[in-house]
């Protein structure tokens, strides 16, 4: 038998406050709320074919995963969306609209080839590069 990854089906982030990381995401970004499970803590977001899933730290799965991310360390070095349409300009413009600091452009390799991205960070510290 041979393993074929076909690619990223989700991603979980440890958070401290759902709320704000669920406007970031959802607000700013324009993912959206797929399932919530309030029960165990868990937000579910669409990021086109994949799932961004917030988990809170406090809640009754994420209390399992120890202390919260923070200064000293976090719980995921990036993580990388692709993006339709990708315009710098416009994207770097959309972010400072809603208050998120632009951090450093440039071409780099993903894996789709290569390809422009730009970094930020979401309200919790966690680093994202956004593709084209």
């Amino acid at each position: 038998m041979t393993i074929r990854v076909r690619g990223l089906d989700h991603l979980v982030l440890r958070v401290r406050d759902m709320a704000a990381m669920e406007r970031f995401y959802c607000d700013v970004l324009g993912l959206t709320v797929e399932r919530r499970q309030d029960r165990i803590g868990l937000v579910q977001l669409r990021a086109g074919a994949q799932l961004v899933d917030l988990l809170d730290v406090n809640g009754m799965l994420g209390r399992q995963g120890g202390a919260a991310p923070g200064d000293s360390g976090r719980n995921l070095d990036h993580f990388c969306l692709n993006l339709e349409d990708f315009d710098l300009a416009a994207i770097e413009a959309h972010l400072q609209a809603h208050g998120v600091a632009v951090g450093e452009s440039g071409i780099r390799y993903g894996a789709g080839g290569m390809g422009v991205s730009v970094y930020l960070n979401d309200p919790e510290g966690n680093v994202l590069e956004l593709r084209g």
